[in-house]
């Protein structure tokens, strides 16, 4: 089983957490991690875009000529879609971009992300975000003594009002409920901080889910 150090918020060691293997040693899946990345950012789409039809730009409907005689072609609107600002046809209209992902998946490239990132290095378990003041200067030095990066998730259970407040005005900080955390957060973030109470929570919750003796959905 992996063996993380626990680091204080000066980033210093102050014990060990073993975590489950099935978790956070598992082998990673990238068409997992591919899917789930894909089913996030579709989810977030607004599908907010919309083109006015024939019948719903401005302009006459009076017919512009009579039908015959006058050596033209017929024409019956300035709405047309053949004529400058007219109509368009066949272009996009609200619609919802989010689809379902069957749960297995999800679950599985959730474990996919965390493997990858403990073996790049990319994870600390902080023993807690026991914070004495709300202010946002105090937070952001903590947060540069464990590296210069420029996009950080911090990972915490339960409330914890000091850390909201003083997370929320840091630009590149991403702060979310362990229940919250996806495999397109881990894999944004270029440092990962999770609470010890998170990093256990996730790895009882999460072996509980991981297949025994098989294949991860996907592979």
């Amino acid at each position: 089983m992996p063996l993380v150090d626990v680091v204080d918020l000066n980033n210093q060691k102050v014990g060990e957490l073993e975590l489950a293997e099935a978790v956070f040693g598992a082998e990673v899946n990238k068409a997992l991690l591919y899917e789930s990345v894909r089913h996030y950012m579709a989810g977030q789409r607004a599908g907010t875009h919309k083109v006015k039809t024939r019948h719903e730009v401005s302009g006459s409907g009076k017919k512009l000529w009579k039908q015959k005689g006058t050596g033209r072609a017929r024409m019956g609107s300035v709405r047309s879609p053949l004529w400058r600002h007219g109509g368009t046809v066949h272009g996009p209209v609200p619609r919802d971009y989010s689809y379902r992902l069957n749960r297995k998946m999800q679950l599985g490239a959730l474990r996919s992300a965390l493997s990858a990132k403990l073996l790049d290095g990319d994870i600390r378990v902080v023993n807690g975000f026991d914070l004495s003041s709300h202010k946002t200067k105090a937070f952001a030095q903590t947060l540069a003594k464990f590296g210069d990066v420029k996009k950080v998730l911090l990972v915490e259970v339960g409330d914890n009002r000091n850390l909201d407040l003083s997370a929320r005005n840091i630009e590149g900080v991403r702060l979310v409920r362990g229940h919250e955390v996806n495999p397109y957060q881990l894999l944004e973030a270029q440092r990962i901080l999770l609470s010890r109470a998170a990093a256990t929570k996730l790895s009882e919750t999460l072996a509980r889910s991981a297949p025994a003796g098989r294949k991860e959905v996907g592979e």
